[in-house]
């Protein structure tokens, strides 16, 4: 265990057991000199590790929350290691594992350890792109009472613009897939810089080309759980994002039928800005526009 003094927040690299006692690499943020009023948790995106939103996590931090940064088993600091060089992440060859498995165990023991931990205080969740994803599909997802969405979608391949839905059709058909069923892992090289567990990889694939994405999976069992979350829910797109472009984020928020999630499309210029894109939302420039707005919409801002 590390800890690390941030101005005002105090952020300590713990482990977070994932349903199934998986140990998953977090990090917690605190705030020094304010009170905690929520409880804040950041779900990544796909091969996303979390000290990606270290900046966004320690600015919602000096506002008054505790803020968790987790990784999904396979990824960052929840990946394995190797059994001769504990210095060296082990290889993701033969590690089984799927997003299902990221939702049901992963995700679901990290809202389980907040509302543990924090259980006085509200939990506001905090999804990119897989991470809002996966919130349907939690059995505790009622333990939430306001969720932020950011460039998660329903991820469609036709439902992205041209020429990005070509590239992406034909990269994971058959580029991905081959490499991923010969190496047992998709190296992180070939796409995302992160290397991905091969069943997360041929799962993800599958939703990708249906056309209802993952609300389209007949054997996701875990689909009848999106009616239970009744909380508010706001997400986020953004106008040059192609892998999230509008019609594939009200795919994914027509899931949530006990709820009226709304939908808000940003352009680059409205945060004064030329570019945002999939993963833009958690750079520090927009500090004092996006994620001014943001917090203010979770409430944290007193």
């Amino acid at each position: 265990m590390t800890d690390a003094v941030q101005d005002d927040v105090f952020s300590d690299d713990i482990i977070v057991p994932a349903t199934d006692g998986f140990a998953l690499g977090a990090t917690l943020f605190l705030p020094r000199t304010v009170k905690r009023r929520h409880a804040v948790l950041i779900n990544s995106a796909t091969a996303v590790p979390r000290l990606f939103y270290r900046g966004f996590a320690s600015y919602l931090a000096r506002q008054g929350c505790a803020v968790l940064a987790y990784d999904y088993r396979g990824i960052g600091g929840s990946r394995l290691k190797s059994k001769t060089d504990p210095a060296r992440a082990q290889s993701l060859r033969g590690f089984d594992t799927s997003m299902t498995d990221w939702a049901a165990k992963d995700v679901t023991g990290a809202v389980t350890w907040m509302r543990q931990r924090y259980s006085s205080l509200p939990l506001l969740y905090v999804g990119h792109s897989f991470g809002g994803q996966a919130l349907g599909l939690l059995p505790n997802n009622t333990e939430v009472s306001r969720a932020l969405f950011v460039s998660a979608q329903a991820a469609y391949w036709k439902l992205m613009p041209a020429p990005e839905r070509y590239r992406v059709y034909l990269f994971m058909n058959f580029l991905g897939v081959p490499a991923a069923r010969l190496l047992g892992y998709l190296p992180g090289r070939m796409m995302l810089g992160q290397d991905l567990p091969k069943g997360v990889f041929l799962e993800w694939t599958r939703w990708v080309m249906n056309e209802r994405y993952l609300l389209g999976d007949p054997t996701l069992a875990a689909l009848a759980n999106f009616p239970n979350y009744r909380g508010a829910l706001r997400a986020l797109c953004f106008t040059d994002d192609t892998w999230a472009p509008r019609p594939s984020v009200e795919l994914l928020c027509s899931g949530f039928t006990s709820t009226t999630p709304e939908i808000v499309s940003i352009a680059p210029a409205d945060a004064g800005v030329k570019k945002i894109g999939h993963m833009g939302f958690f750079r520090s420039e927009h500090r004092d526009t996006l994620w001014a707005a943001a917090a203010d919409w979770l409430g944290v801002i007193e």
